[in-house]
């Protein structure tokens, strides 16, 4: 397999205008819903973006997003911020996310999180630079290649949604018909116990998560096949629940896998060859990983039976 080095993103070569465009339209691409820009007209009062953030297991939250293209997050600046956007028109947040350029101790997160209690904020999320860079990459990776390529992001909200959507006039119907197509693979269909390289198939598994979540769909080599409809275009919320499943659902399938690798019921063929991609398993992990992915297609299907898409 290729090795590809990832180098980390410099966001101080970037203004503070630039990085915010940049947080915006991250957060446009995961689904938040009402999203404002504040920062953008000035006059923010503590609050350079706001939105609603979605969550399948627990009610939506009314969040502010504070971008801190700075190196260090200091208390007083995260306390300062979340006071102005307390007494801002529409009232205490249920959360606050800041989203920092630099790194925040343990310590500074204890601190802002107690400072947020005080102002009754519920809940707050700290990304630094490296967590926000992961994010990125694992669910809105081509926004972050166009950036660092120097490509401009357009200035108003709403050409930033035109600019982070590949497929704005996709229905739901259409997009599951292409995100099928990941599915319609070796790794859904072969039975364990034919499978000539289980490396092969660990690796299909996490192209497939990677596939779901960004739209990135990706050869085994970490070459670009091509681009699909993400989780996050999907606009029904009810379809969007279970597509949700489904990843975490592969990524179970995932977790069988290599705990039976390490308790030693997949191991390798024993031929001695650094190489050699066969590897020998049990009857009882062979139905185990059948069954856990005939139910990874079985909920797949149960979205889309309406949009008569064919999997096999």
């Amino acid at each position: 397999m290729a090795t590809v080095t990832v180098s980390p993103i410099h966001f101080e070569d970037y203004s503070g205008l630039q990085f915010e465009r940049l947080v915006f339209a991250y957060h446009v691409r995961v689904g938040w819903r009402n999203l404002i820009w504040h920062g953008q007209s000035g006059g923010d009062q503590g609050r350079d973006i706001s939105g609603i953030e979605p969550f399948d297991d627990q009610p939506s939250r009314k969040t502010i997003i504070q971008c801190a293209n700075r190196g260090t997050l200091t208390l007083a600046k995260a306390k300062g911020d979340m006071s102005k956007a307390v007494k801002a028109t529409g009232g205490t947040p249920d959360a606050f996310r800041f989203v920092s350029r630099g790194a925040v101790s343990d310590t500074g997160r204890t601190r802002i999180e107690q400072a947020a209690a005080a102002l009754g904020i519920a809940h707050v999320t700290i990304w630094s630079g490296v967590e926000f860079e992961e994010n990125l990459r694992l669910r809105a990776e081509y926004l972050l290649h166009r950036f660092v390529q120097g490509v401009e992001f357009p200035d108003a909200e709403t050409a930033i949604h035109k600019f982070v959507d590949d497929f704005p006039e996709l229905s739901d119907g259409d997009a599951l018909q292409l995100m099928a197509a990941v599915f319609d693979r070796p790794a859904f269909r072969t039975p364990f116990h034919q499978e000539s390289s289980l490396p092969a198939f660990q690796q299909a598994i996490e192209d497939t998560i990677g596939a779901l979540n960004t739209g990135v769909w990706r050869t085994r080599e970490g070459d670009e096949i091509r681009r699909i409809p993400s989780i996050h275009h999907l606009r029904d919320q009810r379809i969007r629940t279970v597509l949700d499943k489904v990843v975490r659902q592969v990524d179970e399938l995932r977790r069988i896998f290599v705990t039976r690798l390490k308790e030693g019921e997949i191991k390798h063929c024993g031929c001695g060859q650094p190489d050699c991609p066969t590897y020998m398993l049990t009857h009882r992990v062979a139905d185990e990983l059948d069954k856990a992915r005939q139910k990874i297609l079985t909920t797949f299907r149960s979205v889309h039976a309406s949009f008569r898409v064919n999997l096999r």
